[in-house]
C-alpha cells in the first residue's frame, strides 16, 4: 500500500496549477508572467519585480543539508502552519475524515481541521503531560488520516520518546500519516526523527526557522516527508509561497556565520532555561515548573491570574495558557535574554498585588 492511498482521491487526480515560472526557465528577457520590467524602489538587487521560484533551489539545498534529508523529501512554505494546513486539506475529506491530537498541544492542528470540516479525535496527555501511545492507538478509527504529535510539546515542553515515535509510525502504517512537530527540537537534548523518514513512508516531520533560528518574522517552515507526499502537497500549494526577502534572510541565517550564531544563542537559551527552572521553583506562589526541552517554561502558580497581571503591569508579556486542559493554573514564559529573565524573577519576587488592590490604589 502506498502512503498516497491515505490521501483524498480528488487531490491525487487533480491537475495542479502551472505557473509561468514553472513552465519556463532560462532566457534573458522575461515577458511570460506579466511582471513589471522595473525593480521597485529600494530593491537592493533582489529582483522583487519578478516572481520567486516556487521552491528556491539554494534554500532547498541548505535546508536539506541542515535537516539531513534529500531535496525531494522537503517542502518549504510560510511557516510550519502552512504545512499543517496543506496536510489536512490533502488527506482529510470534509465531513468524513479526521485528525488525532493530544491536548494540551499546539492549537493550529485543530484550527486547520475545523476549517476543512474534518473531525478531531482528542486523546489527552497523561497527568504528567507525557504521551500515552497505547491510548492513541486505541482511539484510532478508520476516519483518522493524520496523527499529530508535538515534541517538545507546546505549551508544556516535554519530549515524546523516540521509541514511542517509531512505535506509532509502525502501528499507523497503511492507516494514518504520523506528523511529528519539531518546532522546538533544536533546544532539546535529543535530536530529530527525520532520519526515520526513509524507513516509514507514513512519517512526516515539521520544522521551522521561527524559533532557534530567530526568523519568526520571515515565516519559513519545512515539511520533511516521503517524496510522494511532498509532490502531492506541491500540487495544492500556492504557486509563489516564499517572498524573495524572506529567502534572502533565511540563506544568511543558514550560512556558516549564521549557524555559528544560532548555536551560540541556543546554548544561552539552554543555560537560562536551567537557571530559570531553579529560580522560579524557589519563588513564593509558584507551585510547579514543568520540565521543558523547549525555549519556554510552563509554570503553575497559586494565582496565575495575579501573576499575569503583575508581569503585564511591569511591561512583561507572557502567555496565559489557563484555557488549556489541565493547565488552569499555568503561564507559559519564554526564555528571553538574561536581563529579561532577571526582570521576570524580580517582578515575581515583589509583594503580591492582585487586581483589586491595584484598582484601589489608583482610585
Amino acid at each position: 500500500m502506498s502512503v498516497l492511498d491515505l490521501a483524498r482521491p480528488e487531490i491525487r487526480a487533480m491537475q495542479p496549477y502551472s505557473s509561468a515560472r514553472m513552465e519556463a526557465s532560462g532566457g534573458e528577457v522575461f515577458l511570460n508572467a506579466n511582471e513589471s520590467a522595473w525593480t521597485p524602489v529600494g530593491d537592493g538587487g533582489l529582483g522583487c519585480n519578478r516572481y520567486p521560484e516556487p521552491q528556491p533551489a539554494a534554500l532547498l539545498e541548505a535546508l536539506a543539508a541542515l535537516y539531513g534529508v534529500r531535496r525531494e523529501q522537503l517542502l518549504v512554505g510560510r511557516g510550519s502552519d502552512e504545512a499543517i494546513d496543506l496536510l489536512v486539506r490533502a488527506f482529510c475529506r470534509a465531513g468524513r475524515d479526521a485528525i488525532l491530537i493530544q491536548p494540551p498541544t499546539f492549537g493550529m492542528y485543530a484550527v486547520c481541521a475545523r476549517v476543512q470540516d474534518a473531525g478531531i479525535v482528542e486523546v489527552p496527555l497523561a497527568a504528567d503531560f507525557t504521551l500515552d501511545a497505547d491510548a492513541v492507538l486505541a482511539a484510532l478509527t478508520p476516519a483518522v488520516k493524520l496523527v499529530f504529535i508535538c515534541t517538545p510539546n507546546n505549551p508544556t515542553g516535554q519530549l515524546v520518546p523516540r521509541a514511542d515515535v517509531e512505535r506509532l509510525a509502525q502501528a499507523l502504517a497503511g492507516r494514518a500519516l504520523l506528523v511529528v512537530d519539531e518546532a522546538y527540537v533544536e533546544f532539546a537534548e535529543r535530536g530529530s526523527a527525520a532520519d526515520l523518514i526513509d524507513r516509514y513512508d507514513n512519517l512526516a516531520v515539521l520544522r521551522t526557522l521561527s524559533k532557534a533560528w530567530a526568523l519568526a518574522g520571515v515565516r519559513i517552515g519545512s515539511l520533511l516527508a516521503n517524496a510522494d507526499v511532498i509532490a502531492l502537497l506541491r500540487r495544492i500549494m500556492a504557486p509563489y509561497p516564499l517572498p524573495l526577502p524572506s529567502v534572502d534572510a533565511a540563506l544568511l541565517a543558514l550560512s556558516g556565520w549564521g549557524q555559528a550564531n544560532a548555536r551560540e544563542r541556543i546554548g544561552i537559551v539552554r543555560g537560562e532555561r536551567a537557571r530559570m527552572q531553579v529560580a522560579l521553583r524557589r519563588l513564593p506562589g509558584v507551585r510547579e515548573v514543568l520540565p521543558s526541552q523547549a525555549n519556554f517554561l510552563a509554570v503553575r502558580f497559586d494565582d496565575a491570574g495575579a501573576a499575569y497581571r503583575r508581569l503585564l503591569a511591569a511591561g512583561i508579556v507572557v502567555r496565559d495558557v489557563r484555557r488549556y486542559p489541565n493547565l488552569g493554573d499555568a503561564l507559559r514564559i519564554t526564555i528571553g535574554t538574561p536581563a529579561e529573565n532577571d526582570r521576570v524573577l524580580a517582578v515575581l519576587k515583589s509583594p503580591a498585588m492582585d487586581g483589586r488592590v491595584s484598582a484601589e490604589g489608583s482610585a
